[in-house]
């Protein structure tokens, strides 16, 4: 924990000399910022420890065989080393599974900070009279999921990579880079600096539809991830020379189990693992589609084209780390840029969302009441 505030000491110390002649609502709104690049980046790091098999790197939790950090558990570490070379502890997992710890507490802390000085600043402002702050809630919000992600995080240790508590750590962080996205845009507009746009119901309801299916994909990319079945398919387009392999779709989505196993203690088969990687790639073939059609329609709104060039370019990451992943033997650098590009994707949706609203001149017409319709039955 003291070194997690100490990491956050940084960021906090260099917010405020870099805005100390501004406004509070500006400071806040620099820190809100700074706070979702470093949890961005707290994602990607995530997804290195995991791709490196670094997650029991520290079998405990919060510590690392009741210490504080690597170097006073050196001689479990060894011992453990020792038995097993290539094995889940080693001296290099066991600090990059603590660096993640303290990562993950110094942002935790940012988050505390902006929380508080989120309600501080509301109710000096009603003292004073003057127009509140942006409300405090939102980063209330924020801090009571990432105490939950933090919980997630202490449980993938304990329970040992569980397939499914993984998966939703992972959609826990995803979930954090969302609502620090909001609180950006809301005190953005809060201070005049964007004005939500107008968009068509139509146009808004693809964009809403575009992000529920992205989380779909994040869920099923994540499955395929902790299962360790990316390999079950090394071909492409066609998996293991056909364009519909043998495949166990109850094992592979079997959701409550232990890894590598079924839900009832036998090795899990090579079939279920098919499934799960063939139904994330169908998956994307929908939800890539469906983001080139969002990001031409975008595209026609002047003030959305930014977002929607993002989203063209981060779906061509996607696709050229994906394949990487197939064909080049899921190399490091590919699968941690799938899993950046897939964060990237949800900032960028939920900017798009947050930053427009419904046209109410493209709204479906109510029918009016009729005399018919006011006859009570």
């Amino acid at each position: 924990m003291l070194g997690g505030v100490v990491l956050a000491l940084g960021p906090l110390v260099w917010v405020w000399y870099q805005h100390r002649h501004a406004t509070p609502l500006r400071r806040l709104q620099a820190l809100t910022l700074l706070t979702l690049f470093l949890t961005f980046d707290l994602v990607l790091f995530g997804a290195f420890t995991r791709l490196t098999d670094s997650g029991l790197g520290c079998p405990d939790w919060p510590g690392c065989y009741g210490n504080a950090s690597p170097i006073g558990a050196s001689a479990h570490i060894e011992a453990a080393q020792s038995a097993m070379p290539t094995g889940p502890v080693t001296h290099g997992k066991a600090w990059v599974e603590m660096i993640h710890r303290y990562l993950a507490t110094s942002v935790g802390v940012l988050i505390l900070v902006l929380a508080i000085v989120s309600w501080t600043g509301w109710k000096r402002s009603a003292r004073n009279g003057r127009a509140r702050l942006m409300s405090p809630w939102w980063p209330t919000l924020t801090l009571v999921w990432v105490c939950i992600q933090g919980a997630f995080g202490a449980l993938t240790v304990t329970m040992k990579l569980f397939p499914a508590i993984v998966t939703l750590h992972l959609l826990g962080g995803l979930a954090l880079l969302a609502l620090l996205c909001v609180q950006v845009v809301r005190s953005a507009q809060f201070e005049g600096c964007i004005a939500p746009v107008a968009m068509r119901a139509g146009l808004r309801r693809l964009l809403w539809l575009s992000f529920a299916l992205l989380v779909l994909q994040i869920a099923l990319g994540g499955w395929v991830s902790t299962n360790y079945a990316v390999l079950a398919c090394t071909d492409f387009p066609m998996c293991q020379g056909s364009w519909w392999p043998l495949m166990d779709f109850r094992q592979g989505f079997e959701l409550w189990r232990e890894l590598g196993l079924t839900g009832t203690g036998e090795h899990i088969s090579f079939s279920a693992l098919t499934a799960i990687h063939y139904v994330h790639r169908i998956m994307a073939f929908i939800v890539l589609a469906l983001l080139g059609v969002l990001a031409w329609r975008l595209n026609r709104v002047v003030a959305l084209r930014s977002p929607s060039r993002w989203i063209a370019a981060l779906i061509s990451l996607q696709l050229a780390t994906g394949l990487s992943n197939v064909v080049l033997d899921w190399p490091l650098v590919a699968a941690v840029l799938h899993t950046g590009g897939a964060g990237a994707l949800v900032i960028v949706l939920t900017w798009a969302i947050a930053a427009s609203r419904t046209d109410p001149r493209t709204r479906a017409p109510v029918a009016p009441e009729t005399s018919a319709s006011r006859v009570p039955a």
